[in-house]
């Protein structure tokens, strides 16, 4: 498929009624409301077309970057191109989720990642902190630097408060990653929940609510088997 027969395909899928909700998520014009299911179709027939995700991430449509996002193969991507993504997303939810897909997928993803939570642009560092969440879920442990997951889990507690408003969403993600998925960093990440409390989260204009890191991480870990690692973040 072409961008234009791709974007049509798009126009074509969405709804005024998921298009409804998607912006009460923070989704912004240019936006058809395509749902997540439809997208996947589409999906199909443009597969492993790199140059295509490319381009539809560069045409600011919401639903174009997100199934941008879940079209790329970030291993292939440029740490250039994947901050490039970073700066340019048309809302909170491609910055949180489309972003960190691709990046987590690179192969300095963690050192991609942490440059990125020390950037003052908020946007960033959520892309930032939200793929640090998403390589503990999916790397094993071995492969995990477990001090600096702990340093990070320190300093997560003194700023979180402090922190821009879906940067705050995103570090108590990381928090209840860690704990969920990292052995060694389990005890400390309950700690940190502990001492951070309750963290809050402008939702705008739903109902969706920052989730409670201590009870998530037992809820998670208490699954029959446990917590077994993801083996890819995209959805």
């Amino acid at each position: 498929m072409t961008l234009a027969e791709t974007m049509a395909a798009i126009a074509a899928a969405g709804t005024a009624q998921t298009k409804k909700t998607l912006m009460n998520h923070g989704g912004r014009e240019p936006i058809s409301g395509v749902k997540v299911s439809d997208l996947k179709v589409i999906l199909k027939q443009i597969r492993k077309d790199q140059a295509l995700a490319l381009a539809l991430y560069d045409t600011g449509h919401y639903d174009a970057q997100y199934l941008a996002g879940l079209a790329a193969n970030g291993a292939l991507m440029t740490p250039a191109q994947l901050r490039h993504w970073a700066e340019t997303p048309n809302a909170g939810a491609i910055s949180e989720y489309s972003v960190p897909w691709v990046t987590a997928e690179h192969p300095d993803a963690w050192n991609i990642a942490l440059s990125w939570i020390d950037d003052p642009a908020p946007e960033i560092a959520v892309s930032g902190w939200a793929t640090l969440g998403g390589l503990v879920s999916l790397l094993p442990d071995d492969q995990i630097d477990v001090p600096k997951v702990l340093a990070l889990l320190k300093r997560i507690e003194k700023e979180i408060h402090g922190a821009p408003n879906r940067v705050r969403y995103v570090m108590n993600g990381f928090v209840i990653g860690a704990g969920t998925y990292v052995d060694a960093a389990h005890a400390a990440a309950v700690a940190a929940a502990r001492n951070i409390g309750t963290v809050t989260v402008n939702m705008g204009n739903t109902a969706c609510k920052v989730p409670e890191a201590e009870g998530y991480i037992a809820a998670s870990r208490g699954r029959p088997g446990g917590a077994k690692k993801k083996k890819t973040l995209k959805c």
